[in-house]
């Protein structure tokens, strides 16, 4: 597993490239957690067995999401907050 710390960084890239063809930031989160595994993995932090790199990726993933959503915060198109019913009149 050592050696792999690379396949994170191009999966990382790969995620990030991908960001750029849909909308919003999705997949920015995941590309991020990805990069961190595989630099966690080039020192030897992260890789002693496939369960516990994944479970890694996982946890800075989600850690990486939601500093995007609090950084970023909602879109607008993402919330619809309705204040007067149309059959109030």
């Amino acid at each position: 597993m050592a050696g792999t710390w690379w396949l994170w960084v191009l999966g990382g890239l790969v995620l990030a490239g991908l960001e750029l063809a849909v909308p919003g930031y999705f997949f920015l989160g995941f590309a991020a957690g990805a990069v961190l595994t595989g630099g966690l993995v080039a020192l030897g932090i992260a890789g002693a067995n496939t369960a516990l790199t994944l479970v890694v990726f996982a946890l800075l993933s989600g850690l990486a999401w939601g500093a995007l959503r609090f950084v970023f915060g909602v879109a607008p198109r993402d919330v619809k907050i309705i204040r007067r019913d149309i059959n109030e009149d």
